[in-house]
């Protein structure tokens, strides 16, 4: 890796993706804050406080091939290069049975999830792919529910799951240009997403519990951690969760 290291964060305007971003400004890499909302993005940074890094805001709908082609544009006109993507930006819904969850519902978690993570990431390895040195990572948010399911949670799941398809296969066509990939699987932070889950969401049992949290900059330090790995190693999968959430064990 070159001294001057340069990320792009999706979802950094709020929760896990704004404390990624941070953690990896202050840890010295150049990093572009990518969500829908600037002035959201702009706070973020501004929340950061001054460092020897330099932070980009870039408004961009992953789901969309055109603006994440501009997204990549833009970050090779102020930095060069892109060394770290951390694909982060993605969306849930509420707890519902298959058959009550609206078709638009379903486009909508697969296109921001899944369609929005595989044009990061083609935009992205054609980057590390064609640049000089040639190389990079690719780090992807999978979330406990790539391995398993919530009650009534058929579209994040599914998008989850297929998450860790794309991480498989891209460690493995990213080797012959020095393009590490992995995922983070990530339990129960302590975000504005997450809040509900002091007070109770629905259990395998039927029942309604609150369950364990962890701080959010746990995981931020986790990732910080995989993208400081030479090339040469790489963490393939990693689950930050909070100790006493109900996921090792049966319901």
């Amino acid at each position: 890796m070159t001294e001057q290291r340069t990320a792009i964060v999706t979802g950094a305007g709020t929760g896990i993706g704004k404390s990624v971003a941070t953690a990896l400004l202050k840890a010295g890499w150049n990093t572009v804050f990518c969500g829908r909302r600037k002035p959201v993005l702009d706070a973020a940074i501004a929340e950061a406080g001054p460092t020897e890094a330099r932070a980009l805001a870039v408004a961009c709908d992953i789901s969309k091939a055109s603006e994440v082609d501009d997204l990549f544009e833009t970050v090779a006109e102020a930095f060069g290069r892109v060394d770290l993507l951390f694909n982060n930006a993605g969306m849930g819904y509420k707890s519902t049975p298959i058959d009550e969850i609206p078709i638009e519902v379903w486009n909508d978690v697969v296109s921001v999830n899944l369609t929005g993570s595989f044009l990061c990431a083609r935009a992205a390895f054609g980057a590390m792919r064609k640049q000089k040195p040639m190389g990079g990572r690719i780090i992807n948010n999978g979330s406990v529910s790539a391995y398993a399911p919530r009650p009534g949670s058929v579209p994040y799941t599914a998008t989850k799951h297929a998450i860790t398809g794309l991480t498989k296969t891209l460690a493995l066509d990213g080797r012959p240009y020095d393009i590490a990939c992995g995922q983070i699987d990530i339990g129960n932070a302590l975000t504005d997403m997450a809040q509900p889950m002091t007070v109770g969401v629905p259990q395998a049992n039927g029942s309604i519990s609150a369950e364990a949290v962890m701080d959010v900059q746990r995981v931020a330090d986790a990732v910080v951690h995989m993208a400081s790995l030479p090339l040469d190693a790489n963490v393939l999968f990693m689950t930050v969760m909070a100790t006493k959430m109900p996921f090792v064990g049966r319901g």
